[in-house]
């Protein structure tokens, strides 16, 4: 008893230090946000669910409404028409509860919109540019690190142990993700080279239109560690779903190692990211499968 519950406390400390295999992505019959990474996203769920409180009586009020309409004044019951014309307390009631329920949903909005454009202090800036049909990143600041972010075919997955189709999803996953480190504050300025594109990331709660010749800018600061899917969001030519937007956090250490190797040589950078991310991961199994 005594070594099965040091070894549970043992795979309890290791997975605070351990990568989580987390991987937001769509999933078959989603009929809410994906789970959310910032605190930004939270607010944003937790306003969806606030809006609901308004919208689910009304849409119910109406439909009754109509129903109650369609019954009481159909032909066979009314067949001479009412040619009433005014009501003052109606007039009065839908005038002032629309104006009630719209204050009521936009304090908060507002409230909400001014969180996301006051960013905090920037930790990294990166600068991601929209092409037909990719993404390409540039990391600004002592280190310079520019890649491009292509969609990964499937011949490619074995190479890049990138197999596991639960993490790696089709037409999600791609060659060589944006990696950030966690609890950081992350400048985003998107723009595009060619048409107009969209970055978006649900799980980060953003999404800004990237336009040719101006810079837009967007932050996230995400709260846990994990690989993180996205898509371009407008319609931008022929391979518009086949853009994918693929970010990955680590600890500051790992993301720091990677920076500073990716700089020299990005594959290699990646590979032995994925190979310390694993690495941590069995750890944790091993330790979890103890505890049991």
């Amino acid at each position: 008893m005594t070594n099965k519950l040091l070894a549970g406390l043992a795979a309890t400390a290791l997975t605070g230090f351990a990568a989580p295999a987390m991987a937001a992505q769509p999933v078959a019959w989603q009929t809410a946000f994906q789970p959310a990474a910032t605190q930004m996203m939270e607010q944003i769920t937790s306003f969806e669910h606030y809006t609901l409180w308004f919208i689910v009586p009304i849409t119910l009020f109406v439909l009754v409404l109509l129903i109650y309409v369609m019954v009481k004044f159909r032909a066979g019951a009314n067949p001479v028409p009412s040619r009433t014309s005014h009501n003052t307390a109606i007039e009065v009631v839908w005038t002032l509860g629309p104006v009630i329920i719209l204050l009521a949903i936009a304090i908060p909005s507002f409230g909400l919109l001014t969180a996301q454009y006051s960013p905090p202090a920037t930790d990294l800036t990166v600068k991601a540019t929209g092409y037909q049909w990719y993404w390409g990143y540039e990391y600004q600041g002592d280190t310079e690190v520019s890649f491009d972010s292509l969609l990964m075919q499937d011949g490619e997955r074995a190479a890049a142990g990138k197999e596991d189709r639960a993490v790696y999803p089709r037409l999600l996953t791609v060659d060589n993700e944006l990696v950030v480190p966690v609890g950081k504050t992350v400048r985003v300025l998107v723009t595009a080279a060619d048409v107009l594109h969209a970055y978006a990331m649900p799980s980060f709660g953003i999404k800004i239109d990237a336009v040719p010749g101006r810079l837009n800018e967007t932050w996230f600061k995400a709260e846990q560690e994990g690989l993180f899917y996205g898509q371009c969001s407008e319609l931008c030519g022929k391979d518009h779903a086949y853009m994918p937007i693929a970010i990955r956090v680590v600890s500051e250490d790992k993301f720091n190692t990677w920076l500073t190797a990716a700089a020299e040589n990005l594959g290699d950078a990646n590979r032995n990211l994925l190979a310390s991310i694993d690495a941590d991961r069995k750890v944790v199994d091993v330790a979890a499968n103890a505890a049991q």
